[in-house]
């Protein structure tokens, strides 16, 4: 099975590096493409053996799976320039286009003959990718189970993945790829307040980070846990911490992480 990457800027990088973890594809049948030479060499110093060009077309050219992962601006002048053909399987991680848009152009780039069959997949990772520790999000079109099976398979080295109807995609994406910055908003802000109250810098962010960490740890070990009761547990009658969580609740801290998720869909 051969892979091609057509995009090696965040995204793009950290897919093929977490490609190169697993055991299922070796980096010989990966190849990535981007005008930035210098992308390209950063990436195949980091994994031997990876295939980089800067032609698109090339790197396409006799790939089983094409994954998508450039600009959204210039998501039309790629999909126009790539030489499809049947069987092959489209995957997107372009943001905001979904797979009917994809398929409506690629209609018109072959309006006057036969267009290949494709199966189309719609992929939303997070930046953790790069670590293996991304909630990946898998949407699909005319795929069997059988290929949703492999698509997952194929994007389990970067971290946990699930398939969702591409209609709710809007909603888990702000939940499991853009709460990724909502997540280090907090943990930048808490420790400027660890750091404001004496704690170097180091000590701080290790803290903070360790504390996230175990919380999330709590909820993921025991899907019975609920973070209202997990609160109580540490809100003490009389206590330092109820009088934080008071302060949050006062500053609108529930409200703000509502509107926040709300307005990045």
């Amino acid at each position: 099975m051969k892979i091609a990457i057509i995009g090696a800027g965040n995204m793009g990088s950290a897919i093929a590096r977490g490609l190169a973890r697993s055991r299922q594809v070796q980096p010989e049948d990966i190849t990535v493409s981007n005008p930035s030479q210098g992308k390209l060499d950063a990436l195949q110093a980091d994994i031997p053996g990876l295939e980089t060009t800067p032609s698109n077309v090339k790197a396409a050219g006799d790939a089983d799976i094409v994954i998508l992962a450039v600009k959204p601006w210039v998501l039309d002048e790629v999909l126009m320039e790539l030489p499809w053909r049947d069987g092959q399987i489209l995957a997107s991680v372009v943001a905001g286009r979904s797979i009917q848009t994809i398929a409506s152009i690629l209609t018109i780039k072959y309006e006057r003959e036969q267009m290949p069959n494709l199966t189309y997949f719609r992929i939303v990772p997070n930046t953790a990718a790069a670590i293996g520790q991304s909630m990946t999000l898998v949407s699909s079109l005319a795929a069997n189970p059988k290929q949703q099976q492999l698509m997952l398979d194929l994007l389990a080295p970067l971290g946990p993945t699930t398939l969702v109807p591409e209609d709710k995609l809007p909603a888990a994406t702000a939940l499991a790829s853009c709460g990724t910055a909502f997540v280090m908003r907090y943990i930048q802000a808490a420790t400027q307040a660890g750091i404001e109250l004496g704690l170097t810098p180091q000590d701080a962010r290790w803290m903070v980070t360790q504390c996230v960490m175990g919380a999330a740890a709590i909820l993921q070990d025991n899907t019975d846990a609920h973070p209202a009761t997990e609160i109580e547990k540490v809100c003490t009658p009389g206590g330092y911490t109820i009088r934080g969580i008071n302060e949050l609740e006062h500053a609108g801290f529930a409200s703000a992480i509502i509107r926040a998720i709300k307005a990045s869909v």
